[in-house]
């Protein structure tokens, strides 16, 4: 038998899954979560073969869920799950070890094979996201230009982005102008968009 946990901020598609899956004769639901803070305190108490993960949650995303997750349970399989497969995001499920990667719209019944395909050690990523993600190819920035244009993905004024980095306001200009030379961008809110739709943000 193998034994899942589910997490998924919504109640109704999290019960509703934890049923279909309830259904497979090999597969069993032990443990369910609301958010990537939760996995994580579920992970300490309970242990199980494979956790499908929902990407966008409240706290710690799916990806970081898994990561921790993995270190409390190495020997776990992690399926992300999400409405949002942008290459990024499956570039960082894949480094983080995460063995499945699949969007929302796929079936009760591709989900229990790739939850016994992953299980068996083998990894799923859907073709269409895999394709995407290839096609996309790694993002150009560095990690403190991602984290400076994540903070002026909202519009922040510069003085308020440097206060969050921690850095001096002329740094923030310095890695805002090389993101939106990098990423081909008219200015630093279409750079934010850009890297968003990619998930390098």
């Amino acid at each position: 038998m193998i034994r899942l946990l589910l997490a998924d901020d919504e109640h109704l598609i999290r019960t509703a899954l934890a049923q279909l899956l309830e259904l497979e004769e090999d597969l069993t639901v032990v443990a369910q979560a609301a958010s990537g803070d939760e996995v994580v305190a579920v992970a300490r108490a309970e242990s199980f073969d494979v956790a499908v993960l929902d990407l966008q949650m409240p706290g710690r995303d799916g990806i970081s869920a898994a990561t921790e997750l993995l270190r409390l349970q190495p020997g776990c399989a992690v399926v992300i799950v999400t409405g949002h497969g942008r290459p990024g995001h499956l570039k960082r499920a894949l480094s983080a070890g995460v063995r499945g990667f699949l969007p929302k719209t796929t079936s009760a019944a591709t989900l229990a094979s790739v939850v016994r395909s992953v299980h068996a050690g083998g990894r799923y990523v859907d073709p269409e996201l895999s394709a995407e993600a290839i096609a996309a190819g790694d993002s150009p920035l560095t990690p403190r230009e991602a984290d400076v244009l994540e903070l002026a993905a909202d519009g922040a004024p510069v003085d308020e982005i440097a206060r969050r980095a921690s850095l001096s306001p002329g740094t923030v200009r310095n890695y805002l102008s090389s993101a939106v030379t990098k990423l081909d961008a008219a200015n630093r809110h279409d750079a934010a968009a850009t890297a968003r739709r990619l998930g390098w943000i």
